[in-house]
This record gives structure tokens, C-alpha cells and sequence, in this order.
């Protein structure tokens, strides 16, 4: 087990910047997740971590000793690939334990990390399987229970689900979740899919364009996204976002405006909140009630998932609005609903993208 800190890191590939300056400290045990959209550079700065990559600018450090310069070999990191990578040719068992062969391990330590691993990862049984004779989700466990036989002070995961099935990465998910706890390592794991961050991380962070845009646990960034980029990410369905201005500005609450629809008084201060400002309101699906007043929403699509509806509207204007409610909603198309989110469940965003501080 270990800490990480980065340290002004940056990645140029030619006179591209692809990681302009990252600083982060990640701190001994943690599961943190590096999440954004496809080329925001978290499989960049994974690899610059793990070696496989060399840094520009800054410093890398695994405790208190640099690595920025070491061989990926002499990190103590291991990394679990998206492709799985195992070698076709040789069992579940030659494959865990042929990268401690290369390095002359003595045999008795070989068997047992094997075992352990085998053991941890429940694939006692698949040990003279080779590759092809494995499912999707028994090829991960034998790419990560090859990590794990390398006894690593950090795992590195690299968009390891993203080859399985819906039903298997959320099962996967759970055991890698079970995997940190039983281990206690730090992992650094990256992935697009911020389903995946919310349920696994204890720390997300949050990259676009090779910039953090924001670091926190799970619930802290969906409940308190720093700008626009975070709140449309983190959180799915994505959170609705409407261009308007404040009209109005009273104690404990504020008054959003928009062209062609009515006032809405959103309950909660703000501070720093200033009459005419032009700021866009964002509200999450399941925080929009449907009640007796509001704004009036036409039903485009009704999804009806049994435990909850989803409803695709459309606010005066043409404006996309999505609504989650709990149940089997009556809703349905063509139907007109009046909408309104509850004190304190709606965001708002200044000209920046920044958002407004609630007092």
C-alpha cells in the first residue's frame, strides 16, 4: 500500500499538450477514479503513472520517493488493461505466474501468490483453462489476479469492463468493490462511464481536456458540482439545464426567469446573487416534481419501468426536459404536467459556468 502525488505533471506529444498541468494527491488505501468523456486524458496520465509513458514536466511520487524516471518495472504499480492481455498459449496458471518467473521468484512464493490469488478471485477451478476456454467476465479475474500475484503497492485499472456485458460489468463492479476492501491497496481506476465512478470510487476526479475539473467523494460532486461541465456529467440521467436570468432577489429565495416561461421562485439563498445576472438553472431528473403549479411540461415519451417512469418532455419553447418520478406515472404523450424543484435541489450557474454558492 501507498500514496501517489502528482506534481505539476505535464504530457506533450509533439506540440499537442494532451495533460497541461495536473497536481493531485491520492492517499494510502484509497479507490479513486479518474472519470471524463473519450480524450480528456485519464488513460494518459494512468499510463504516465504506471510508466508506460514518459512525462514532460513534473514529478511523480509513490510515498516519499520519486518515480517520474524509474522503469514501470521498479514502480511497484500493476495495471489491468482493458484488452485483458493474457497470453493465448498458456494456462490461467502459467499465465499468473509467468511475469514472476521472469524475475527469478523462487518457486514455493510463486505457487502460493497464485493460490492466493486463484483463491481471492474464486477461479481455483479455471487454473489449467487457458484464454479462449473463458468467459469475458473469467478473463478479467485472471488479468487482475495477475496484478494481485505481483503484490503491488498500487493497482492501476484501465477501463477494465468496458469489453463485458451490462449484466457482467455490474457484477464486476461489485467484486472489484469487494476486492479493494478485502486488499486495502490503493487503486486508481479509469473509465468513462460515471455510473461505474459513482458506485466504486471513495474519490472521483473529474478530467476534461487533460484539467481536473474537480475532486471530491461520490455523493460531494453530485450534490455540489463546481461548474457546468461536472453537473452535466456526474449523474445519470444528466442533470436539465435551462438559460435564463435572476428576476428577483428576496430573502431565502430567488426568482428564475426565461424567455416564455413563467417566474419560478426557487426557495434557498444565494450568495453573490444579482438581479438581471444571466445564469442557467439546473435541476436533476428525480429533483423536478410534478405538481399543481410550475412550469408546463408536454409529455413526449413516457417510460414506464415498473419501480419508476421516466417522462421526455418539452417546456414552451421547444426546451428537452426530462422528469423521473418515483412509481408508475399517468402520464402520458401529449399530456401537460406543471413542474417545480423543492427547496435547495436545483443548481445554478453564472455566465462562466461557475456555480453560485448556495448561503
Amino acid at each position: 500500500m501507498a500514496s501517489l502525488t502528482l506534481e505539476n505533471i505535464k504530457k506533450s506529444f509533439g506540440a499537442v499538450d494532451v495533460i497541461p498541468g495536473v497536481d493531485l494527491k491520492i492517499d494510502d488505501g484509497e479507490f479513486v477514479v479518474f472519470v471524463g468523456p473519450s480524450g480528456c486524458g485519464k488513460s494518459t496520465l494512468l499510463r504516465l503513472i504506471a510508466g508506460l509513458e514518459d512525462v514532460t514536466d513534473g514529478d511523480i511520487r509513490i510515498d516519499a520517493d520519486s518515480v517520474a524516471h524509474t522503469p514501470a518495472a521498479d514502480r511497484g504499480v500493476a495495471m489491468v488493461f482493458q484488452s485483458y492481455a493474457l497470453y493465448p498459449h498458456m494456462t490461467v496458471r502459467e499465465n499468473l505466474s509467468f511475469g514472476l518467473e521472469n524475475i527469478r521468484m523462487a518457486k514455493p512464493e510463486i505457487s502460493r501468490r497464485v493460490s492466493e490469488a486463484a483463491r481471492l478471485l474464486q477461479i481455483e477451478q479455471l487454473l489449467e483453462r487457458r484464454p479462449k476456454q473463458l468467459s469475458g467476465g473469467q478473463r478479467q479475474r485472471v488479468a487482475i489476479g495477475r496484478a494481485i500475484t505481483r503484490d503491488p503497492k498500487i493497482f492501476l485499472f484501465d477501463e477494465p469492463l468496458s469489453n463485458l456485458d451490462a449484466e457482467l460489468r455490474v457484477l464486476m463492479r461489485v467484486e472489484i468493490t469487494k476486492l479493494h476492501e478485502r486488499l486495502g491497496n490503493t487503486m486508481i481506476y479509469v473509465t468513462h462511464d460515471q455510473i461505474e465512478a459513482m458506485t466504486m470510487a471513495d474519490k472521483i476526479v473529474v478530467l476534461r481536456k487533460g484539467v481536473i475539473e474537480q475532486v471530491g467523494a461520490p455523493l460531494e460532486l453530485y450534490n455540489h458540482p463546481k461548474n457546468l461541465f461536472v453537473a452535466g456529467f456526474i449523474g445519470s440521467p444528466r442533470m436539465n439545464f435551462v438559460e435564463g436570468r435572476i428576476d428577483a432577489v428576496g430573502e431565502g429565495a430567488v426568482t428564475f426567469a426565461a424567455d416564455g416561461l413563467p417566474p419560478l421562485v426557487l426557495e434557498g439563498a444565494i450568495e453573490g446573487a444579482n438581479i438581471g445576472a444571466a445564469v442557467t438553472l439546473g435541476v436533476r431528473p428525480e429533483d423536478f416534481l410534478v405538481t399543481d403549479k410550475g412550469w408546463p411540461a408536454t409529455v413526449s415519451v413516457a417510460e414506464q419501468y415498473g419501480a419508476s417512469s421516466y417522462l421526455h418532455c418539452a417546456l414552451p419553447g421547444d426546451r428537452p426536459v426530462l422528469i423521473h418520478e418515483p412509481g408508475q406515472s399517468k402520464a402520458g404523450r401529449g399530456d401537460v404536467i406543471h413542474v417545480a424543484p423543492p427547496a435547495g435541489r436545483w443548481h445554478l450557474f453564472d455566465a462562466d459556468g461557475l456555480a453560485l454558492r448556495k448561503a
